[in-house]
């Protein structure tokens, strides 16, 4: 299978025509779940499916190291590559590398303002401007509402999709939407909003929040906790 033919048949599909079409660029997407779930999985998911396009993607981690991130992505796309029979395997990891960059900024030393720093760095000594942008373990329970207009502010900045994560727990209060907090309560300022759950087989993806859509699709997608693959139930 050719890489283009990968990304056509891809399970992420699924959600953009879900949410009629994808995320949008300048929009932010979170996906929340309870911790082990695989949120990170999910990211780097998708950030696989835009690398296949040939896009440029930048995966902040919040919470985990460069080689544990890139881990996630060796791994993930090791068995992307065996299950779906991809020619030039090297060839294609080395052009998805060349796409993406990991930074990582823990122990609570991510800023709105050291982002920017960071992006212009990128844009100036190494012609790098992402068109998609994925940060990975936001606290969304110490977060503003100013906090995130300014991100939404960068991402149309880049002219990017935005997309997140964000921890929940079981007794986690909900709207009356489904949507729990800690995002809840930031519900109006956030354009795609998905669920994880595992029912002890796989992890179902769930559709919480479309755009402006009244009506919500049910979403056919979930992971696999073993190979962390996605794919369409």
């Amino acid at each position: 299978m050719q890489q283009k033919e990968l990304n056509e048949r891809s399970p992420l599909r699924v959600l953009d025509q879900s949410i009629h079409g994808g995320l949008g660029r300048g929009n932010i997407g979170v996906v929340v779940a309870r911790h082990g779930v695989g949120k990170t999985a999910f990211l780097v998911g998708v950030a696989l499916d835009e690398l296949l396009r040939g896009r440029h993607v930048l995966h902040v981690s919040l919470d985990q190291t460069a080689e544990r991130v890139r881990a996630y992505y060796d791994e993930i796309f090791a068995e992307l590559s065996h299950a779906e029979g991809l020619a030039d395997v090297w060839e294609v990891r080395l052009d998805l590398e060349r796409h993406r960059r990991i930074h990582c900024y823990l122990g609570g030393t991510f800023s709105l303002e050291r982002l920017r720093e960071a992006l212009a760095f990128m844009k100036q000594h190494g012609d790098f401007t992402p068109q998609a942008l994925l940060i990975d373990g936001y606290d969304f329970a110490s977060t503003t509402r100013a906090d995130v207009q300014g991100l939404r502010v960068i991402a149309r900045e880049l002219d990017a999709e935005l997309w997140m994560s964000a921890v929940t727990s079981r007794v986690a209060p909900r709207d009356v939407h489904g949507v729990p907090e800690p995002v809840a309560h930031l519900r109006d300022v956030i354009d795609v909003i998905l669920y994880m759950a595992h029912d002890g087989r796989a992890v179902h993806v769930g559709l919480l929040k479309d755009h402006d859509n009244p009506d919500v699709s049910e979403l056919k997608l979930a992971l696999d906790p073993t190979t962390l693959l996605l794919f369409r139930e």
